[in-house]
């Protein structure tokens, strides 16, 4: 059965979301739910694990691309779903791998950015341990090349919506296909969904790479991991 998985704000404007059950809300702000189940079944509680020097120090390694959070299975955090923590950093590209709660590594995520050395688009690498591994761009080519040859349009309306204050800016093309063997497996929706197609993607995996994408949206978007306290 397809899955639909998405990063949520437990609170919107310092107040819990009607949606959300009592007491899931206490100690965290964002979990990952199944939107496809209709009734706000959460999947994953996020919570960043932080480095020496707190969180001053995240935020700074974050800047090159390194994360590290862990996705809880229960909010009294009895039992870690997963964890993600990063191997590599820089120039472009990250590294990060998953574990599960029982310290077995559950696979490996690749971020190359758009212009970082391997083509115009930023690159999406998924591997699980013993299945195909899956690849996916971000966007596709023909309509990055509508957004950019419209682009004065969409600088003049970021202007105009800065004196108006509605905040509405048209953003780049975000959709993500990762394929792999014939198949796309996975799939990033602009709704920033992340969408399950192939029963053998280990739920936990799925939920780490829709909590990492969302740590990657753009200055116009809201990054769940780069609060300042």
């Amino acid at each position: 059965m397809t899955s639909r998985l998405k990063v949520t704000a437990l609170s919107k404007g310092g107040k819990a979301r009607p949606e959300v059950p009592p007491g899931v809300a206490e100690g965290f702000e964002h979990v990952v739910v199944d939107t496809s189940q209709g009734h706000f079944p959460v999947v994953a509680y996020l919570e960043r694990e932080l480095p020496v020097g707190g969180i001053p120090a995240y935020l700074a390694a974050r800047k090159d691309g390194s994360r590290s959070f862990v996705l809880w299975a229960d909010p009294q955090r009895r039992s870690r779903l997963a964890t993600l923590v990063t191997t590599a950093a820089g120039n472009g590209v990250s590294v990060y791998q998953v574990w599960g709660g029982h310290g077995e590594l559950l696979g490996t995520f690749t971020r190359e950015k758009a212009l970082s050395g391997k083509g115009l688009r930023t690159r999406w690498t998924v591997a699980q341990s013993g299945c195909p591994e899956a690849v996916g761009l971000k966007g596709r080519s023909f309509w990055w090349y509508v957004w950019w040859a419209l682009f004065p349009l969409w600088v003049v309306i970021a202007v105009g919506s800065l004196f108006s204050g509605s905040g509405d800016v048209p953003r780049g093309p975000r959709r993500i296909v990762w394929r792999a063997g014939g198949e796309a497996p996975l799939e990033y929706l602009s709704e920033d969904e992340v969408v399950v197609h192939a029963p053998w993607v280990d739920p936990r995996l799925a939920a780490a790479l829709t909590a990492v994408v969302r740590s990657f949206d753009s200055w116009l978007g809201t990054p769940w991991d780069d609060k300042k306290q």
